[in-house]
């Protein structure tokens, strides 16, 4: 019991501690007269995967790489099949071509390199390096294409991310500090989750990757969960694609970099057995929904639905 209230307040302050990160860091960047594009690209994109960050860390500086991974690849997982389904079957999505191509053709090349990263058994230094390096090629690719092209879908998109982050206006040291105190609600939020995942996963007798694929990735994947309802709500079906491509390639070259590269991991054997290759078939499905017709529909997000329900139940039963 004890082990499931500490996932639980885990949970609950990463979700608040991520939000409160996200809303301190827009309102300041707002303050410095940043361009809602720059905001929407790295400092909402980066603040919506926080709490995916500090959990793989603090898991991977426990020893716990099965958590460390499993919420990694579990996330990517869920942000297609599970949250793009839900606001594809709530809303359909038109999906942007020129958009697409670009962010969408990202999110594959970055889902390869984690293939064969993972497959190779092991993932150290180097490789970390080379997908935070890969990372900010893409980040800086996007910023400086973006700015010479005016009003481009691709830069709509990053706007209206930014927009969906409603911030009130305040002194420059009140922004600060709920960005500071965010970070730390953050941080106690992942040590709380990883330390209740561990004993959850001993006292239930399965492995840790199970844990940090399951409820560890559903935990952590809520920011992009209410960022895609939101979206949708208002008619923002490109925010919601957005989001999920956003926040796929960040957990990929982000995340997976700068935890390997602050601590090397081993890969557990069933993730890549198994859960490696559902990752990728899910960014194939989603490619060829987005594909087809350059929509998304309700039958593709129930069937995105489904899909997930069918995972969640072979790694559960």
């Amino acid at each position: 019991m004890s082990a499931l209230i500490f996932v639980l307040l885990g949970l609950v302050a990463l979700v608040v501690g991520g939000d409160m990160l996200v809303r301190g860091a827009v309102a300041m960047a707002q303050r410095f007269g940043l361009p809602p594009m720059v905001i929407g690209l790295t400092l909402v994109g980066f603040g919506t995967s926080s709490p995916e960050l500090v959990t793989s860390l603090e898991a991977a500086l426990n020893g716990s790489s099965g958590i460390a991974v499993g919420n990694i690849i579990g996330s990517n997982i869920g942000n297609i099949l599970l949250i793009l389904g839900i606001a594809a079957f709530l809303v359909p999505i038109a999906v942007d071509p020129a958009a697409f191509k670009r962010d969408g053709l990202v999110m594959v090349l970055a889902s390869a390199l984690c293939l064969g990263a993972v497959l190779i058994g092991d993932i150290g230094r180097l490789a970390g390096l080379s997908f935070v390096l890969a990372l900010a090629l893409y980040l800086s690719y996007t910023l400086i294409t973006e700015r010479r092209l005016d009003d481009s879908p691709e830069s709509a998109v990053y706007e209206a991310e930014a927009d969906l982050v409603a911030v009130r206006g305040h002194a420059l040291g009140i922004d600060l500090g709920i960005a500071a105190i965010g970070l730390l609600v953050t941080i106690l939020g992942a040590k709380f989750l990883v330390s209740g995942a561990v004993t959850l996963a001993q006292v239930a007798g399965i492995s840790e990757a199970v844990i940090g694929l399951t409820i560890v990735a559903i935990g952590t994947s809520m920011p992009e969960l209410v960022t895609s309802v939101i979206a949708v709500r208002k008619g923002q079906g490109d925010v919601a694609l957005g989001n999920v491509l956003g926040s796929n390639i960040f957990n990929i070259l982000g995340i997976l970099g700068i935890t390997t590269l602050v601590q090397p991991m081993q890969i557990p054997p069933e993730i890549i057995q198994f859960d490696i290759w559902i990752m990728c078939a899910a960014t194939a499905l989603l490619v060829l929904f987005a594909r087809t017709g350059w929509r998304v529909g309700r039958r593709e997000g129930a069937i995105m639905v489904m899909c997930y329900i069918g995972y969640l139940t072979w790694l559960l039963v």
